[in-house]
């Protein structure tokens, strides 16, 4: 898993999720802007991350395995049963 770039700082953080309550365009291909980077922060329960390019990765989130995305990197997150989880973002 990647991590952040040192020189980032969190700037904003999204409203947190329940396996009910993943917006739609988060499970299925999308993007972050040019220079923004994010970090799925899995409070409870487990998530499916999968990075779609430049090469296929499925990752396992969890409390102990955040996930960090890449700027301008297609992906999206599957939820795997009861979750909770919020996105810090960065530039």
């Amino acid at each position: 898993m990647k991590t952040l770039p040192a020189e980032v700082s969190s700037f904003a953080q999204s409203p947190e999720f329940t396996e009910d309550s993943i917006p739609k365009n988060l499970k299925k291909e999308h993007r972050t802007s040019a220079g923004i980077w994010g970090k799925i922060v899995v409070l409870e329960g487990r998530l499916r991350y999968r990075i779609l390019e430049p090469e296929a990765w499925d990752e396992e989130l969890s409390p102990q395995t955040p996930g960090i995305v890449e700027p301008e990197i297609a992906h999206e997150v599957k939820a795997l049963g009861k979750v909770r989880f919020y996105v810090e973002f960065y530039r």
